[in-house]
């Protein structure tokens, strides 16, 4: 254990580290969490549309007419369809802020070039007829979604690089002293803006030349739809948690770098499921963000919840009863850092296998009871991290059957668990005793 905390210590630490301050990966992260509030509002109609009790579309077709669903579902369409056109603005004024220039003219800019990288039609079949026209003059709602999601990103950096560079270069235009700095600062975005416009209007231009036709589908055809079928495989959603849990054990916020990375594309793996939902079609996918945050991640990264009981109900040690009474209240709303700095899990040999390797696990008979069917998949509801297990399984797939399978991993979580727990609960107490084992390492 010692070479393997030194090679920790000495190879993953120092790029973790740079990994984990990289600019633009905070600024995807805050950009992405900037949608969240939008999304779980939109997710509370969505259950309202769709809740699963015998008699309850009639009920409310009698109550609110035939059309009920369709106006009930209207402010899901105005927070999930436009998550993209959020990004857009979040990612820019994240990025922005990181590079200290004005965030708010980034956004803007940033929204104009996804705007200008979107084709300006979509396609509408019209009633009774058997092919689809062309419409003209709009913006297409889907772009606005999880499907224009990448197109989002890579413009909001490269919009905003571009901005940055040309404001630190002090290549604008200055207003004198007087002038209001509303107006000085709109003055100085000018000319970062024409030429951020410029560069996204000739490579649209050059992209409609080609056979993909617009921005959207080329980057979907080379990297959303190759990343998203990677990350809805068992081996794509194993890499994930076990990315995390090895940042973790080395101190540093596992969730939020690989989920940097990654979120965008679990993210839109909830939309389809959402939208199938609505079309009253089967579930595509079966690794979303719920499958992580709601069925894996119970307790926090590393699943930890059950070790939180087992100190708080077996623990002799009075160091690990008192953590787990500290520890068990925030994990039933997944929040763990007490244990993970308070046991500490951090650098620990006994504690970092359990928390690296149980999230393996609980991927594995989640996927594995997703795919046969006995657990149902979830159905694009963004139910919030913070929901306690049980409540959270229910309302992640509409089904008691998410609630089981919740209790199942909690289950494989604790057998997992268990005999690190024995070891560490061990050296604790007789470290309390005044008789510590030979070469062993305090870890309260």
């Amino acid at each position: 254990m010692s070479k393997f905390n030194q090679f920790l210590d000495e190879k993953v630490m120092p790029v973790a580290g740079k990994v984990a301050s990289q600019k633009h990966l905070l600024a995807l992260r805050d950009g992405i969490i900037l949608t969240m509030p939008l999304i779980i509002i939109g997710s509370i109609f969505l259950i309202l549309g769709f809740i699963p009790i015998n008699g309850y579309n009639e009920f409310m077709a009698g109550i609110f007419g035939d059309a009920w669903m369709t106006k009930l579902l209207y402010p899901v369409t105005a927070t999930f369809d436009i998550m993209a056109l959020i990004a857009a603005f979040g990612i820019a004024y994240s990025l922005a802020e990181h590079y200290k220039v004005d965030p708010l003219s980034a956004g803007a800019v940033s929204v104009s070039a996804f705007i200008l990288g979107t084709p300006y039609f979509t396609l509408f079949t019209p009633k009774g007829a058997d092919a689809a026209v062309q419409v003209g003059g709009v913006l297409p709602i889907t772009y606005m979604g999880s499907k224009g999601l990448f197109v989002a990103i890579i413009l909001a950096l490269l919009s905003t690089e571009i901005y940055r560079y040309i404001v630190q270069k002090k290549l604008v235009i200055k207003m004198p002293d007087g002038v209001p700095p509303s107006v000085s600062k709109s003055f100085v975005a000018l000319f970062p803006a024409f030429v951020v416009l410029v560069v996204v209007w000739v490579l649209r231009l050059i992209i409609e030349s080609t056979s993909f036709g617009n921005m959207h589908e080329i980057v979907g055809k080379l990297l959303q739809e190759p990343l998203g079928a990677f990350g809805d495989t068992l081996i794509g959603a194993i890499m994930y948690v076990l990315l995390i849990g090895l940042l973790w054990v080395c101190g540093l916020h596992g969730a939020s770098i690989v989920g940097g990375v990654m979120g965008p594309v679990f993210l839109a793996a909830t939309d389809a499921n959402r939208l199938a939902l609505q079309a009253g079609a089967e579930l595509p996918k079966v690794v979303t963000t719920q499958f992580f945050d709601i069925f894996v991640f119970m307790g926090g990264s590393g699943g930890t919840l059950m070790f939180a009981v087992m100190m708080l109900i077996f623990a002799k040690s009075q160091q690990s009863k008192q953590l787990g009474k500290l520890a068990v209240a925030p994990g039933l709303f997944n929040i763990n850092e007490p244990i993970i700095f308070g046991a500490p899990v951090v650098m620990n040999p006994i504690l970092m296998l359990p928390f690296i390797f149980a999230p393996v696990a609980m991927v594995i008979t989640t996927y594995i009871l997703m795919s046969i069917g006995f657990a149902p998949k979830t159905i694009g509801v963004a139910v919030p991290w913070t929901t306690p297990p049980i409540i959270g399984g229910f309302l992640a797939t509409g089904s008691w059957r998410g609630s089981m399978m919740q209790i199942i991993n909690l289950g494989v979580a604790f057998v997992i668990y268990y005999p690190f727990f024995k070891v560490w609960d061990k050296q604790n107490l007789k470290m309390e005793q005044g008789t510590p084992d030979s070469g062993s390492r305090k870890v309260g």
